[in-house]
Order: C-alpha cells, then sequence, then structure tokens
C-alpha cells in the first residue's frame, strides 16, 4: 500500500514534539563555494539521521499494549538508533539485529540508547531475515527500515520541511540505501512541485535501485562493494521501486573516492562530521556524477551524522 501526500503531512503533525525541524545551510561562501547550493542538515536530527522520523511514525501508531512486547529492527546503524530512539520516546524495548560490519561506533550508540544489540550475518540483508525470525517468534513489532508505507510517509516529513524553507528550490538530491528516504520525499515533492526534479544517488558498489530501474524489476545483487554500509542493502522492495520509478528523475553512481571526498569537505567548510552515506547527495555534485541544467537551484540532503573523516 503506498502513501500519499496527506499521510505524509499526518506523519508531519504526529511528530511534532518527537523531532527535529533540520536547517538549511547556504554552501555559497568558502574556500570552494558552491553558488546555488543549499543543504538540509538532517545529520542535525535526533539519533544522527532522518531515521528517527519513519521510525516514530510507525511507532506511533502502533497500539501500547502491541508497542509493550516490544520493537524489533535490522540495520545497518542508523535505522537501528530511530528505532531505539523510538523505544526510548515510548517507554518501550528495543532489539537491534546488525551485520557483523557495523562501524564499533554506531554499536556503542545504539547501546547507549537503551537498545538491546545482536550481531548476526555478513550484509544487512542477512541480519534482516534474523529480525524477522525473532519477531514471529516472540510478538514483537517489527519496524522495517525502508519498505513500510508508515516509515516512509515518515520519512517524506524531510521534503515538507525542505519546501516549507526554501520554497525557491528545484532540484533535490538524496542517497538511496533501500529506498525509504527518497521514496517517502520524492512522493511528496512531485505532489508539491511538479516542475522539481529529483537525483537518487546509490554507491557504485551497491547499485540496487539503479539496476532494479534499468531491468524493470528488483534486482538482488551479488555482492557490495563499499564502505557505505547505510546504503548497501543486496536488494531492495517492490514498494519502494515503484515509488521511485514513479517519482525520481533519475539514480546516479559515485565512487567511494567521491564519498570520502564530500565528507572532507563537509567537515573542512562546515565543521559537519557526517559519514560516507551522508555525504553522497554532495558526492554527485562536486564528482560531476550529476551535473545540473543551468538555472537549476539544488538542495542536497545530508542524510547523517559520523565521525570526522580521516
Amino acid at each position: 500500500m503506498s502513501p500519499t501526500l496527506a499521510e505524509v503531512r499526518g506523519a508531519a503533525r504526529r511528530l511534532e514534539g518527537h523531532v527535529r525541524c533540520t536547517p538549511t545551510l547556504d554552501a555559497a561562501v568558502g574556500r570552494n563555494p558552491y553558488p546555488d547550493l543549499l543543504l538540509k542538515l538532517e545529520n542535525l536530527q535526533v539519533s544522527g539521521s532522518f531515521k528517527a522520523r519513519g521510525a516514530l511514525n510507525k511507532a506511533l501508531q502502533v497500539p501500547a499494549e502491541a508497542r509493550a512486547r516490544g520493537l524489533v529492527t535490522a540495520s545497518g546503524g542508523n535505522h537501528g538508533l530511530g528505532v531505539a530512539y523510538a523505544g526510548q520516546r515510548l517507554g518501550c524495548a528495543v532489539r537491534i539485529f546488525l551485520p557483523t560490519s557495523t562501524p564499533a561506533e554506531k554499536l556503542r550508540k545504539l547501546e547507549a540508547w537503551g537498545a538491546e544489540v545482536v550481531l548476526e550475518g555478513a550484509v544487512w540483508d542477512e541480519a534482516n531475515l534474523a529480525a524477522l525470525a525473532y519477531a514471529e517468534a516472540q510478538g514483537a513489532i517489527y519496524v522495517h527500515p525502508f519498505a513500510d508505507p508508515e516509515v516512509i510517509a515518515g520519512q517524506g516529513t524531510v521534503a515538507l520541511e525542505c519546501v516549507e524553507q526554501a520554497p525557491e528550490r528545484d532540484l533535490y538530491l538524496i542517497a538511496i540505501g533501500g529506498g525509504g528516504l527518497i521514496a517517502g520525499c520524492a512522493l511528496a515533492l512531485k505532489a508539491l512541485r511538479p516542475d522539481a526534479i529529483v537525483i537518487g544517488v546509490e554507491p557504485r558498489g551497491a547499485a540496487t535501485l539503479q539496476r532494479s530501474i534499468q531491468a524493470g524489476e528488483l534486482v538482488t545483487l551479488d555482492r557490495l562493494e563499499t564502505a557505505a554500509t547505510s546504503l548497501a542493502p543486496r536488494r531492495s522492495e517492490a514498494l519502494n521501486l515503484a515509488l521511485i520509478q514513479a517519482h525520481v528523475d533519475e539514480v546516479v553512481l559515485v565512487d567511494d573516492a567521491d564519498l570520502r571526498d564530500a565528507a572532507r569537505w563537509l567537515w573542512d567548510e562546515f565543521g559537519l562530521a557526517v559519514e560516507l552515506s551522508a555525504a553522497a547527495a554532495v558526492a554527485a555534485l562536486r564528482s560531476g556524477a550529476y551535473v545540473p541544467t543551468p538555472g537549476r537551484r539544488p538542495l542536497a540532503l545530508v542524510c547523517g551524522s559520523g565521525a570526522p573523516p580521516a
């Protein structure tokens, strides 16, 4: 069941007082300025990324007696933090299944938020199978990181803020992992600004959605070859693919070296400490993977915090 603009707006009302309206930052001044670029700083969101929006929108719609059985999910890290925040906010237990490649810093943060952490499998897809099995066995509420209409609607609230804060923007660059963020944002943006262009950005070593779009059906990657682990599921889901096919104009690829360059630029120029995945939208511009048409006014979503780049 595909979410609608009305449901994104409903999520925004539901999330009032639970998440931050994050600021935008003009990138026009600096050592390497981009005169027309605006950054939307979801790295300053509570829990460190936009994921808190979708997780809370889902959890807030679960009856209290069901929430008492606990929340469970699988995550590359950021979604787990969002679910852990939702659990702390709503007073319910949280168990997070993560691949063994998850950085130690994210494990520490999850435990600090009060989540129980279980390492399972080499990639997210394997951790997710374990999370689903646990949820079924224990009757816990499973919160999918990207293929849930309520999660997608929550992520789409980022786009509502963008349009309100910067109504002149007509080009949006958004990172893609499983596709929840761009699905929610793109459906809202195309409803509010039909003339806007929405560009998705994936790591070249995890081109899950680009390959699926080209094939016209879901593709499962044989292997993942990127250090941007939170943008690296081997497979998306039908709901996300359909929304991206309907509302996203193009998906471009960036190399890990481009991600590192963009993350370093965000740190050097603005003091923004972000993980590689969060720099993907900026990387598309800096690397030339996407070149805006003259006159377009871009907004790049900086979607998650992290340690300063080495």
